[in-house]
Parts: C-alpha cells; structure tokens; sequence
C-alpha cells in the first residue's frame, strides 16, 4: 500500500468496519515506523507534538504541512492530518489548507471551531459550519476520497455544554462531514450522546477522557475511531525529563528503563 489513492480507499474502509480502529499520532518519522511496527492501520499527526519538536507553545501552518509530508512518507500506513483551524478565518482561506494537506501526502484532514484567539476561542455557530462547507467542496474536488473530519472545540475551552457540542456536530454532518470529533469527551455517557446523535462516524481522543475506559466499551457504544492528540509525546517527554532530572541529581538507574537498541534497529531496518 504505497499509493496515495490506495491509502485513501484503505483509509475510508476503516471507518465503515463495525469496530473502531486506532489512530495513534507519532510527531517524526521514527516514531511513525516505531507506531506502524506494531501493527496499527493508520497514522495521525499531532499539531502540539510538532510544536514540541520544534520548542514552541504552536508549529505554523507551514510546520504542520511539512510534517505531513513527514510523516506520510515515512510508512505505508494511510496519515490523518491534524491541521488545527486551517491557519484562517475565511471558508476559503480554511479550506485551502486541506487540498495542501492532500498535497503532502495525507488522506484525511480535520478542521476545528477554534479559533486560536483566547478571547474569543470558538468561532460563531454559522461561520463554523461555513468553514466546514467549504472544505468538504475542496475535499470533495481532490483526486483521492480524502476523509474530512469536523471537530467541535468548545468543551476544551469551555463555551457551552455537550448540547452545543452535539448541535455544531449535526450542523457539520448536515454540511458533508465525513467523520465527526469533539475532543473533550470525557464519560462514556458523554461519548455515548454524541455517537447517537449522529449518522457519521465518530473519533473519540482518549487524551482527555477516563483513562479506565476500553476499546471494547468503546466499540460497544459505537465509537468507529479512537485517537490520543499529543499525549504519547507527553508522555515520552514526560519521561526524558524524568530521566534528566535523576541525571542532574546524580543518579542513573533510568537507564534500566531504556528501549534497546536491537529493537530499534530492527524496527528502522538496520
């Protein structure tokens, strides 16, 4: 599976099968070949695991395409691109972001309702779905059936409830959507209401949700996608600082904790 159309068509199958697939997000291309090595169908990128390659609070909106680019070519597996709220405002400008998406390699894009401004953090409802419209015409327009996932934002920062949340999602399902996303979800009840309130499949990201919850509860409920956003680079940050803290204090028993390189090697094809 190496061409980008085939990708895209394996892509799209994942989310027809009755139970829900994994998409874990590297953030390099080691970390790609690491996550396809043990076995999973698909790749996500992840916006704040490029920024934190790179030492910053947010990577540009060129860092993410070059990302992309990155990471799609480092395995064969399909990559979904996380492309944030598409670097614009304007439906146009937005929807421009995932025909370059595409253009580097990937096939699928999401687009969100936040709106990057702490201000005023999440767009109004009509701009919203305006901007979902224009990108499912762009994507619609692509030589490959990339799947465009919408993503209501406003749990994460806190403008209104679950109810919003559900009337955004219907609104971008009703304006083409493919897959339907509200990061935020942290109950299965909560994730439950959202999967029954639409006919699109569903993403759940486990990165803000009740860690105890399973793939197997998920399925139940009819989740079709379950994510992680940036925490495996977190928590492999997270654990160099472990490290690296025990080493300026003089101690060195996190070398115990280390992958080998064998493994490593064997993975990277050495």
């Amino acid at each position: 599976m190496t061409d980008q159309l085939t990708k895209a068509t394996h892509f799209r199958a994942l989310h027809e099968r009755p139970e829900p697939f994994l998409l874990p997000n590297p953030w390099d291309a080691g970390t790609a070949r690491l996550l396809a090595g043990l076995g999973f169908e698909a790749l996500a990128t992840t916006s704040l695991g490029v920024a934190n390659v790179l030492g910053r609070t947010r990577a540009d909106r060129q860092d993410i395409l070059d990302n992309c680019r990155l990471i799609s070519e480092a395995t064969s597996l399909p990559v979904n691109a996380d492309l944030e709220n598409c670097f614009a405002d304007s439906p146009a400008e937005a929807a421009k972001m995932i025909e370059d998406a595409c253009a580097h390699g990937a096939v699928g894009a999401s687009i969100e309702d936040a709106t990057g401004d702490r201000e005023s953090p999440i767009y109004d409802f009509g701009l919203a779905v305006e901007r979902v419209r224009a990108a499912v015409e762009v994507a619609r327009g692509l030589p490959v059936p990339l799947v465009l996932t919408a993503r209501a934002e406003n749990l994460l920062w806190g403008v209104g409830d679950l109810d919003e949340s559900i009337r955004r999602l219907q609104a971008y399902e009703e304006a083409g959507a493919d897959v339907l996303y509200a990061p935020g979800l942290r109950t299965l009840d909560q994730m439950r209401a959202v999967v029954s309130s639409v006919g699109r499949p569903v993403n759940v990201v486990m990165g803000f949700a009740d860690p105890t919850i399973t793939l197997e509860q998920l399925a139940e409920i009819g989740v079709r996608r379950v994510s992680i956003g940036g925490a495996l680079s977190r928590l492999a940050l997270g654990s160099f600082l472990n490290g690296a803290r025990e080493m300026r204090a003089g101690r060195f028993g996190f070398v115990d904790e280390m992958v080998s390189v064998s493994e490593l090697h064997r993975t990277f094809g050495v």
